[in-house]
């Protein structure tokens, strides 16, 4: 790719809020790239990863498909796991205090993130780091110089603190310090890019981009990406949620899981989850746009390509047959007990009830085993409820149809 190439590649998903700010954001990357190709210096591409859980889904691999592109040109990813900052817990998508972590649970749950990580990074590309390794020896000399460059309106003009504040809710200083050390996390690093989801804007183009100038570096190159929603195509992607893709499960789950969004959805999943090039991308969006290209035949086009990235080529193929066969040439069967759940039996009630399980303890261990389906894609959750007219699937010669 030449440069311009290369510009419009790595942009591509960014999610600014403000066109002159990309085009700002385009133009520094611009300079910063023909800089590299002349000093044959690759560009240091830093984000981070709080530890919150030990799970990683779908919705975080946007940011880490964004550094993968930039290590197919031949730069450096500085891949952060944020075992200082998750024990404050990052406020930027919450609207309400986030719960602290202990150091102990922190470190047991980053020990997972590396692993998953390599699904999609190169490893020899990649400089895995662990930000409490310089952040726990800043000073309060240090800290008092690092804060002095914001002011208290500016962090109470983002929208989730200002909606706590309208509510007169509670609002904890130390929530304040997780912008200030993220910055210096990019100060420390010396980063040249910065990436990170459209929750991380405040955090990455002003907090970022402030500090490293005030410690007189050149201030790091910020691509904001646009957020993946759940399976609902809804709200954001989370494990609390229940509406969550995991990296830890199979090929065929992981494809079920892609058939399952609604179609709205589609463009959003193609832009932020697939390997597409733009040209790719666009002939997507418009047979989409002109009903050109059959909802249900994009949807497996999206789920393919989704799943490739995780399981290859080989995988990805086997899961779309096997959908096909369960799914589209009725290797479900024609005749199969129906029932009518009450309002508030779950997933679990409903399989002990119906005799698909002999016990609540065979149910939780089919469900962990990934041995239970509602319209082929695979359920984690015992306490789900069902929709009605699905097929639930236990095993492969259990199933129910819900009304």
């Amino acid at each position: 790719m030449n440069i311009n190439e290369q510009v419009k590649y790595l942009m591509q998903g960014a999610d600014f809020g403000d066109a002159s700010i990309a085009d700002n954001m385009a133009a520094e990357l611009r300079e910063r790239l023909i800089e590299s190709e002349k000093t044959g210096k690759p560009l240091r591409v830093y984000c981070g990863y709080d530890p919150t859980s030990t799970d990683l889904h779908l919705g975080h691999t946007v940011t880490m498909r964004k550094l993968r592109q930039f290590q197919e040109l031949g730069h450096q990813v500085l891949f952060v796991i944020g075992t200082y900052t998750s024990m404050i817990g990052d406020p930027s998508d919450k609207d309400k205090l986030r719960p602290h972590l202990s150091e102990e649970k922190v470190m047991e749950n980053a020990q997972t993130y590396a692993e998953q990580a390599f699904r999609i990074l190169d490893p020899e590309r990649t400089q895995v780091l662990y930000n409490d390794q310089w952040l726990r020896n800043l000073t309060m000399t240090d800290f008092i110089g690092l804060a002095s460059n914001f002011t208290v309106q500016q962090f109470l003009t983002r929208d989730n603190f200002h909606k706590r504040w309208d509510k007169n809710e509670p609002i904890y200083l130390h929530e304040f310090f997780y912008a200030i050390m993220q910055g210096y996390d990019a100060y420390h690093l010396d980063a040249d890019v910065q990436v990170g989801g459209s929750d991380q804007l405040f955090n990455i183009m002003t907090a970022s981009r402030k500090i490293m100038s005030s410690l007189d570096k050149k201030p790091n190159i910020g691509i904001i990406l646009g957020i993946l929603p759940g399976t609902d195509g809804e709200v954001r992607m989370s494990k609390s949620l229940g509406n969550h893709i995991p990296l830890n499960t199979n090929a065929a789950d992981m494809y079920g899981k892609v058939m399952s969004i609604p179609d709205k959805a589609m463009p959003v999943y193609a832009e932020l989850a697939t390997e597409w090039t733009p040209e790719q991308l666009a002939h997507f969006k418009a047979g989409l746009a002109d009903s050109s290209l059959h909802p249900r035949d994009a949807k497996m086009q999206l789920a393919l390509g989704i799943t490739t990235v995780f399981y290859g080529a080989e995988e990805a193929a086997d899961a779309q047959k096997q959908f096909v066969l369960t799914f589209q040439k009725g290797d479900i069967p024609e005749e199969m007990p129906e029932y009518h759940p009450g309002a508030d039996e779950t997933l679990i009630d409903i399989m002990v009830g119906q005799k698909m399980a002999a016990s609540r303890s065979e149910a939780r261990r089919l469900i962990d085993q990934m041995g239970v389906k509602v319209d082929g894609v695979t359920v984690s959750d015992p306490n789900s409820t069902l929709k009605p007219e699905c097929v639930l699937q236990v095993g492969r010669r259990k199933f129910l149809r819900i009304r």
